[in-house]
C-alpha cells in the first residue's frame, strides 16, 4: 500500500506538527530527535528545517498569528476605551483561534510544563507578546508607565484563563478571563498601588 502525502506547504507543516506532538507525548521532548519527526511525517530533515528553525518552535508556531491578531483587534477597539477593557476586547477576538487549536494546544501546554527548555522559550514568547501589546497601547496614547503594566496584567489574566479553560472544558473561554481578572490583579497589587495605573485604566 502506497501512502500519498500532500506536498502543499501548509499540509506538510501541519503534518510535521502532528507527528512531533505524538512523538513528544510517546517519548518525551528531549528524547525525540528531528530525524524521527521528519520520518514519522514522511519528509526529509531538510524539509523539516524549511518549515521550522528547531523542534522547540513547533510548539510555538501560532505565536506570530496570535500577536498579529491581538494587535489588529486592539487597534479596532473604539478610541477612548480605557486600556484594560481594550485589552479584554482584543483577547476576546482570539477565542476562535484558541478553540480551533485546542487539540494541539492542550498536550503542548503539558509538554511545556514538564520541559525546562520549553518553559524558557515560552517565557520569551510571552514577553514578545507583552511588548507588542505595550507598543499598541502607546500608539493609542496610553502613557509609557501604564501601557506595560496593563499589557502584563492582561497577558497574565489570559494565561490563567486559558489554563483554567483547559482544566474545565465545560467553561466557555469567552467568559473565563473576566472571572480570573481579580485574581491576577491581586498579584500585581504592589505595582498598582505604586502607579495607580490599573485604577485609571479599568
Amino acid at each position: 500500500m502506497i501512502i500519498r502525502w500532500s506536498r502543499s506547504g501548509e499540509a506538510v507543516r501541519r503534518r510535521l506538527q502532528q507527528a512531533a506532538l505524538k512523538l513528544f507525548v510517546e517519548h518525551g521532548f528531549d528524547q525525540t530527535p528531528v530525524e524521527a519527526i521528519a520520518s514519522r511525517a514522511g519528509v526529509t530533515e531538510r524539509t523539516f528545517y524549511r518549515h521550522f528553525a528547531d523542534k522547540r518552535e513547533m510548539l510555538f508556531d501560532g505565536e506570530t498569528e496570535l500577536r498579529d491578531l491581538l494587535v489588529q483587534a486592539l487597534a479596532a477597539v473604539p478610541h477612548g476605551t480605557k486600556p484594560l477593557p481594550t485589552l479584554r476586547a482584543a483577547f476576546h477576538e482570539t477565542v476562535p483561534l484558541f478553540e480551533r487549536n485546542r487539540p494541539f494546544t492542550e498536550p503542548g501546554v503539558r509538554l511545556i510544563t514538564e520541559t525546562p527548555a520549553l518553559q524558557k522559550r515560552s517565557l520569551a514568547k510571552r514577553a514578545l507578546l507583552v511588548n507588542a501589546l505595550t507598543d499598541a497601547l502607546q500608539t493609542r496614547g496610553v502613557d509609557a508607565r501604564t501601557a506595560p503594566l496593563c499589557a502584563q496584567v492582561a497577558m497574565d489574566t489570559f494565561a490563567v484563563a486559558t489554563q483554567r479553560w483547559m482544566q474545565e472544558p465545560s467553561v466557555p473561554l469567552r467568559t473565563t478571563p473576566r472571572r480570573c481578572s481579580s485574581q491576577v490583579a491581586g498579584s500585581h497589587r504592589h505595582a498598582i498601588v505604586a502607579q495607580t495605573a490599573i485604577g485609571a485604566a479599568s
